[in-house]
């Protein structure tokens, strides 16, 4: 046991190191922190524009009453329009949650299996993906695949490319980042080669798939699995720090993000999502297996958060369209997301 001089020795060096620490974070982030909360999610908002994102969005279903939607900021700061609830957002990899869908249905129709290889999906990637004739579709859907990330190569977002393939082009013959099952590594490059393997089993595309399985029935009218498919003027722009020019014409078209949707709409098949009313007969059980049932999205000039709040029957969707080479900005999303639920679940108990 240190003695007290020790143990008083030890706190003022904690004390520093804590100060010497909060040195290094952005002061944005520890504001947004400590304010005292809002009375409603609009003023949380408010404080967001404040903060620096120039556009945010927020959709609130709270199960069995009518949606609820807030907006601050700009959907286009240029022609000055106001943020309004209803304009399309790049939804990113939020993507991801509707071909998982895609993904279980298919596998309870017989026509994927989980536990078929890459290379018996697409031979022409043996030897050129490391490890291709051990990864499975399940390890793909799980990022469990050890597949190096397209977007995490040397200036990607510099000129990323468009095509689908000369996305992949990227890693092809790299060195795999760890074996197949052995770890977890978010990697865009598992739903890159999904979007290939649902394409090759269909015979046509699996955008087609979606809309007809999921959308439709759904009623989901404001949602899209390319940007070329939409008016861009309904589009909120995209905005990134020290960069002139809107984002919002910049397309991402693979699988990994390509979607494009209202608040609403992603809170519809959030809750449809949870609740299980996307599926058929035995669907979900398979889906609840392979992936999760929330998500997040990033894009320069997008970030959004989708969630379902099982404790208050509650889904919760944000979209903000500011980012920042720093990433401070992604930190300070999430703290106003956490505010917001935390303005909601008080509203509950109320």
């Amino acid at each position: 046991m240190p003695n007290p001089k020790t143990k008083q020795t030890l706190r003022i060096l904690f004390i520093l190191a804590s100060i010497g620490s909060l040195y290094f974070v952005p002061w944005i982030l520890v504001k947004a922190w400590i304010l005292p909360l809002p009375n409603t999610v609009q003023e949380q908002l408010e404080e967001g524009i404040a903060d620096g994102f120039d556009g945010m969005i927020v959709y609130v279903d709270k199960g069995g009453k009518a949606p609820e939607f807030y907006t601050a900021g700009w959907h286009d700061r240029i022609k000055k329009i106001p943020a309004y609830p209803q304009a399309l957002f790049k939804i990113a990899s939020i993507s991801k949650l509707y071909v998982a869908v895609a993904v279980a249905k298919l596998v309870k129709e017989g026509r994927l299996s989980l536990d078929s290889k890459v290379a018996e999906y697409l031979p022409e990637l043996a030897g050129r993906i490391e490890n291709a004739d051990k990864i499975t579709l399940r390890m793909l859907v799980q990022h469990r695949s050890g597949i190096p990330d397209f977007t995490r190569t040397p200036s990607y977002w510099v000129n990323p490319p468009q095509a689908s393939r000369d996305n992949l082009d990227l890693v092809l013959d790299m060195l795999a980042d760890f074996a197949p099952d052995e770890s977890y590594g978010y990697s865009n490059t598992n739903y890159l080669l999904i979007g290939e393997i649902l394409d090759k089993t269909l015979g046509y595309s699996h955008h087609r798939y979606i809309k007809d399985e999921i959308l439709i029935p759904l009623k989901l009218n404001n949602t899209y699995s390319l940007l070329s498919e939409v008016d861009i003027d309904a589009v909120m722009s995209g905005y990134y720090v020290g960069y002139d020019e809107d984002m919002k014409n910049n397309d991402f078209i693979n699988p990994a993000g390509s979607m494009v949707a209202s608040a609403e709409d992603v809170g519809i098949f959030l809750r449809a999502l949870n609740d299980g009313s996307v599926f058929k007969e035995g669907e979900q059980e398979i889906y609840s297996a392979i992936y999760v049932y929330e998500h997040t999205g990033l894009l320069p000039g997008y970030q959004s958060i989708a969630k379902y709040h099982k404790d208050i029957d509650t889904v919760i969707i944000q979209f903000n369209n500011t980012t920042n080479f720093d990433g401070y900005d992604w930190s300070l999303a999430e703290i106003i997301y956490s505010r917001v639920v935390k303005i909601v679940k008080r509203g509950r108990e109320e």
